[in-house]
């Protein structure tokens, strides 16, 4: 038996003093039936009456003919409330109620029956019972929509529930079960079901009810429909795991796209520091990609650039655009001729098609002997200088993204660099925040270059460039959740000392 709010309830106890009217008392004769599995008794209801005047329920659980009054809540120190006499009790799935309310209409608890069969509904959950003795049991309403069992049938009598449970969970109703007649306390357990609508998951609580020798005699409690949480648990997890397998290979991906640095005798006065952060979220790994290159007349290629997108595409096309450009510089020709072959390639790449895509892209060349660093720019943010601790966006020379019109020209522009002068370029994943605007983003990161890549006189310039892009980045706010962003920082040394060249992943 289960109480107004539908979790088990014990049996409730026989009222002696009036036993000559039924041999075994009303309650008990309700009991009885109850364990025996009488579905009648579920879809009408007994209704017990007694001759000295309707029954009533008293705060100790049992039942009383004498003046009908509500029962009194335990705890808070009110006498208990006179009943209407034709009102019926609701008694877990069972109306007792006196003879003289039958026919009327139903009136307070006589609503609760609706507001049940609505409550079990929309929770996904019933109420059973069965008889250890008989396996016989007594189901309420939803319980038979969880089994896709129709109530003639009746509920499934214990020793069949086994063969309605999926084999590989069979383990956890033997153990439910055991437990539960035990009586220690309620138990739960989780098992798969396959009634003829198809596999469901569903979540058991059971407890025992005890005779009057002290064993177990029935199991009762609740039983849940949880198909539809624990599939969305499990998509969740699929998802999981499918975006860290995403993760990994784009890394992977990315990793043996970009470039490793290693020293090199054939340039001198320079210092390279890189950093690639990926963004924080799966999804929104994109198309950032750098480049530093020695070339065969002594200059250093510098570049860093975009594709629109992210995921695997738009790593596919970072790829093609990096690797084009480092093949087209071999020619000697100036950074605003590179630019032009690679808007025709991402316009008009054969074999090898941007779709929609577009980009963005700083290339630059530096001449280490004269300190004049040569570039050009697409739709891009333009570098910042560093010198003696003061930071300046170097002014852009005209340029249109790549992949959005063939006829604009792209221009040069130059700057000389002197010794101890560090140059930074950067994407836009380090300045563009959700909710921020980029110029607000624009002028932090040109305070941060400020302060972070100033050269120390008296410091390591080659430790103080590596640390000085880490104070960088926590000074923007660490990782982009929404963008990746890739780091490029050069300084000019003094000496003629070996170009070196450093990449430190974040």
């Amino acid at each position: 038996m289960v109480g107004v709010m539908g979790g088990p309830q014990p049996h409730l106890p026989r009222q002696d003093d009036h036993q000559d009217d039924h041999p075994d008392g009303p309650v008990e004769a309700h009991r009885e039936s109850g364990r025996e599995g009488h579905q009648e008794a579920h879809r009408e209801g007994h209704r017990a009456g007694h001759r000295d005047g309707p029954l009533t329920l008293r705060s100790d659980g049992d039942l009383t003919s004498r003046s009908p009054r509500r029962p009194a809540l335990p705890g808070v120190g009110l006498d208990p409330e006179p009943m209407p006499a034709d009102e019926a009790l609701r008694l877990g799935g069972v109306f007792v109620e006196p003879p003289t309310s039958r026919g009327r209409p139903p009136r307070g608890p006589g609503l609760l029956p609706t507001q049940l069969t609505h409550a079990q509904r929309l929770g996904g959950m019933g109420w059973v019972e069965w008889n250890l003795r008989t396996g016989k049991g007594i189901w309420s309403e939803h319980v038979y929509v969880i089994f896709d069992r129709s109530p003639s049938d009746g509920p499934v009598r214990l020793h069949d529930l086994a063969a309605h449970v999926d084999p590989r969970d069979r383990t956890a109703l033997d153990r439910l079960l055991w437990t539960a007649a035990q009586g220690r306390e309620p138990v739960q357990a989780e098992f798969r079901i396959h009634p003829g609508a198809g596999a469901r998951d569903v979540c058991m609580v059971l407890d025992a009810v005890f005779g009057p020798e002290g064993a177990a005699t029935a199991v009762h409690g609740v039983v849940q429909d949880i198909t539809e949480r624990r599939s969305t648990e499990r998509a969740m997890s699929e998802a999981r795991a499918r975006a860290a397998e995403e993760r990994t290979v784009m890394l992977a991906l990315r990793n043996a796209i970009l470039p490793e640095f290693a020293p090199s005798s054939d340039l001198s006065r320079v210092k390279i520091a890189v950093r690639y952060v990926p963004a924080e979220q799966t999804a929104r790994l994109g198309g950032d990609w750098y480049e530093a290159a020695p070339l065969p007349d002594g200059r250093l290629l510098l570049a860093v650039g975009d594709v629109s997108g992210h995921g695997l595409p738009a790593i596919a096309h970072m790829a093609k655009l990096r690797h084009a450009l480092v093949g087209l510089t071999m020619t000697g020709r100036s950074a605003d001729a590179l630019l032009d072959w690679l808007n025709e390639l991402v316009l008009h790449g054969a074999g090898a098609s941007f779709e929609d895509a577009t980009a963005t892209a700083v290339v630059g060349h530096l001449d280490p002997a004269s300190g004049v660093f040569t570039w050009a720019q697409a739709g891009h943010p333009a570098p910042i200088l560093v010198r003696d601790g003061v930071a300046r966006r170097l002014r852009s020379p005209s340029g249109i993204l790549l992949g959005a019109d063939r006829d604009l020209p792209y221009e040069l522009a130059r700057v000389r660099l002197r010794a101890r002068d560090v140059l930074l370029l950067f994407t836009d994943g380090l300045v563009e925040r959700r909710g921020r605007d980029i110029g607000v983003g624009l002028d932090l990161a040109r305070r941060a270059a400020a302060e972070a890549l100033a050269a120390d006189p008296y410091g390591d310039l080659d430790g103080d460039l590596d640390g000085g892009l880490d104070r960088l980045l926590a000074a923007v706010g660490g990782p982009n959740p929404d963008d990746d962003a890739c780091l490029l920082a050069v300084r000019l040394r003094e000496g003629p000392r070996a170009v070196t060249m450093a990449a430190c992943p974040v």
